[in-house]
């Protein structure tokens, strides 16, 4: 079984914020490849699809972002995940919007979402895949932008990352992380 999980804030106040991309791209794999209902546990929401004939289970932690990594390392344990079949999605706001960029390893790069998972799992080498909000405008505060929506003028190239990161994800699940990472690291 592969693991994706998808960062975020949980509730109405921070739906269709920049910092809930990674549930947006967790929403879209399920519009393609609808499952199982949605359970509550490991403090966050799961479901079961198959893609590609491979069995996933999608998790949206409920936990907030900068405590993402306590859900993700209690589905990880309760199915014995091994590292190289978790995948985390989540914003970047260094990257230009609509960039995608994956790694198979590597630091968080001040993503503090991503820097609790890599923490509690106590490894590194924790496939990603981060989709760029950015940048940041001047003198805006870094947090008031991530947690800030899209504007209007803004999605469209944000419908298309979050398909091009469903995509993503889907390569990642059938022919592994070089392969994704062949495909779309770059520019769209």
């Amino acid at each position: 079984m592969k693991l994706v999980v998808g960062l975020g804030n949980p509730g109405r106040k921070y739906q269709d914020t920049r910092h809930n991309v990674g549930f947006e791209v967790l929403n879209e794999l399920v519009r393609r490849f609808p499952g199982d209902r949605p359970k509550g546990r490991f403090s966050g929401e799961t479901m079961d699809l198959a893609v590609g004939g491979q069995k996933i289970l999608l998790l949206w932690p409920h936990t907030f972002m900068n405590v993402s990594g306590k859900s993700i390392l209690a589905a990880r344990d309760f199915y014995k995940i091994e590292d190289e079949n978790l995948l985390v999605v989540c914003d970047d706001f260094q990257l230009p919007l609509g960039k995608l960029r994956l790694r198979a390893s590597g630091s968080s790069g001040g993503q503090k979402g991503l820097d609790d998972c890599l923490r509690r799992l106590g490894t590194q080498r924790l496939s990603r895949l981060r989709l760029g909000i950015g940048p940041v405008p001047e003198r805006w505060d870094v947090a008031d932008f991530v947690l800030g929506k899209f504007d209007e003028s803004d999605q469209p190239p944000v419908q298309q990352m979050v398909k091009r990161s469903a995509d993503a994800v889907e390569t990642w699940v059938s022919s592994g992380i070089k392969e994704a990472m062949n495909r779309f690291n770059g520019d769209a």
